[in-house]
């Protein structure tokens, strides 16, 4: 069984994956674009200062990846860290150890220290997004209905919208993932 650390090793970078993604290229680079770091010295300090690398499950054609990995490039871009991809569907062993309520949902993120032990996980969404998400789903039909597939297709479509468009869910990631690998972080010593 592979260790997170063999499959950091194997992986490609996050930049490398972003500029090769065949599926939400361009949202991914509109949310790179248009996110602004936030002056956050403690927080790139503690990266800079820790050195922790991190370790992506993710596709490009997931939504929640699309927004959430330009972020995560920020931030390892400022602290000078490196985040590398595994894919998920490439080797389900790695995702089936980090489920998140039972599914393979993604991106997770796995905050690795200097010998390649997990320190954190964070992933696939913010808080604030998955409530939202979870409110948009409300609305679609049971899966059996005939239009329950036209709808869920929608849905997608609005969230891609949001997604690429709204900066207050960019903020709820950055926030978030800076919550849990800053508490990881301190910890450490």
């Amino acid at each position: 069984m592979k260790t997170e650390q063999q499959y950091f090793e194997e992986g490609k970078t996050l930049t490398d994956y972003m500029e090769g993604m065949t599926t939400h290229k361009e949202n991914s680079e509109k949310v790179y674009e248009g996110f602004k770091l936030p002056q956050d010295d403690e927080f790139i300090s503690l990266l800079k200062e820790k050195q922790p690398h991190i370790l992506v499950i993710t596709e490009d054609w997931c939504g929640d990846a699309m927004m959430n990995n330009p972020i995560l490039r920020h931030i390892v871009e400022a602290a000078d860290i490196e985040a590398r991809i595994a894919y998920r569907d490439a080797d389900t062993e790695l995702i089936d150890r980090w489920l998140t309520n039972g599914g393979r949902s993604i991106p997770v993120y796995l905050l690795l220290d200097k010998d390649g032990d997990v320190l954190a996980k964070w992933g696939p969404r913010a808080p604030q997004v998955q409530e939202y998400v979870m409110e948009q789903r409300e609305s679609l039909p049971p899966k059996d209905a005939p239009d329950f597939e036209e709808k869920q297709k929608e849905l997608f479509k609005n969230l891609y919208v949001e997604y690429t468009s709204n900066a207050d869910y960019w903020l709820w990631v950055y926030e978030d993932i800076r919550r849990t690998f800053m508490g990881a972080l301190q910890k450490q010593d």
